[in-house]
């Protein structure tokens, strides 16, 4: 069935928050624990809600102070270290144009979401924006694309979420939502694009997104 309603990721997928987010995890580690830890283990946790993450890096810490120290640097650097993917923009307006209903399910906060999409120039465009305060569960699970359907008034079938990790593919696949993998961050490995997590489509530029998504249109 043609989908009318398009739901992106925000960070590795809309924004590139790559540097930042690795910076603001160095800065973590350095506060609690004296020193930075591999960037190639940083990145495994791309995609996974922050709380989960604290709690397996920091176990001896409490999460909320964990995480505090975290977003005080993001707090700080946030506006100069994050930019739109090269065309991201642009395909939403497209998308606007051509009548589609656009929405955000992203494991961030909702003031950074928004601050974001505001130096963008994407806050008009945006129908929808769902954040880890508006539901219980997160990614991987699939309540923050149900409740995405709901307040966008969709269908499951006419939808498809866009995203850069295997817990993005996981949470529309269980809302029943077909998923387009970005190639253009650092969330997932080859390993990870096979069997019933695999993408219903991949894309490597916003170009080619654009044109996988006026397809299935």
């Amino acid at each position: 069935m043609a989908i009318n309603t398009v739901i992106f990721d925000f960070d590795g997928t809309l924004a590139d928050t790559n540097r930042m987010i690795l910076d603001s995890w160095q800065y973590t580690y350095k506060t609690l624990r004296g020193a930075e830890e591999k960037e190639e283990n940083i990145l495994k946790t791309f995609g996974e809600p922050l709380a989960l993450s604290m709690e397996k890096a920091f176990p001896d810490v409490p999460a909320s102070e964990a995480i505090a120290v975290y977003r005080s640097f993001q707090e700080k650097h946030f506006e100069e270290m994050i930019r739109p993917f090269p065309g991201m923009v642009e395909l939403i307006r497209k998308l606007r144009q051509e009548g589609c209903k656009v929405g955000i399910v992203t494991s961030r906060l909702r003031n950074t979401t928004v601050r974001g999409l505001a130096q963008f120039g994407l806050l008009e465009d945006i129908d929808e924006i769902i954040t880890c305060e508006d539901t219980e569960k997160h990614k991987p699970e699939p309540e923050p694309a149900l409740e995405a359907l709901s307040r966008l008034g969709a269908k499951a079938e006419e939808t498809v979420m866009v995203g850069d990790s295997l817990f993005d593919i996981r949470c529309a696949h269980g809302a029943g939502i077909r998923a387009i993998l970005v190639g253009w961050a650092m969330a997932i490995g080859e390993e990870d694009k096979q069997g019933e997590d695999a993408p219903d489509a991949q894309a490597e530029s916003a170009e080619e997104l654009l044109s996988v998504l006026r397809a299935m249109k």
